[in-house]
């Protein structure tokens, strides 16, 4: 796995839906308080119950949802979790454990307070995203 530039970090940002609402610009600002990590196959990223304060997009590899030990889903390559902590750093609601070696995008509480400091129109895009995925689960016939 390479490490990716910061110009594909924008353009990764830029097709994950929580940031779709942003310019290059304000994709830039995220991405450069970003860190990038490559773990092992098996790898715990987050801990059912545990608190967090990490967000991570999958740049390459798999991982796996699982609540209650069952499995609810797979992360792509695209495709992000943790949104939850970047706001309020309570307990996880799922355990996520990498199933082939991963690359994630990883943006803490802390950096993204300076990003929404920095630029507050990414605040208001991010929630506006975190809403509509609220309102579909409320929405939701499963519910």
């Amino acid at each position: 796995m390479k490490r990716s530039s910061k110009a594909e970090q924008i353009e990764l940002l830029g097709n994950v839906s929580l940031f779709s609402e942003c310019s290059k610009k304000e994709l830039g600002q995220v991405a450069a308080m970003m860190d990038e990590r490559r773990v092992d196959s098996g790898t715990e990223l987050t801990r059912e119950g545990e608190h967090g304060d990490e967000f991570f997009v999958v740049a390459e590899g798999l991982a796996e949802a699982r609540i209650g030990g069952k499995k609810v889903g797979s992360i792509k390559p695209g495709s992000f979790f943790g949104e939850m902590a970047l706001l309020d750093q309570g307990p996880r609601v799922a355990t996520v454990e990498s199933k082939l070696p991963t690359r994630v995008l990883v943006l803490d509480a802390k950096s993204f307070g300076r990003v929404v400091r920095d630029s507050p129109s990414v605040a208001l895009k991010v929630m506006k995203t975190l809403a509509e995925r609220l309102r579909a689960l409320e929405t939701s016939p499963t519910r």
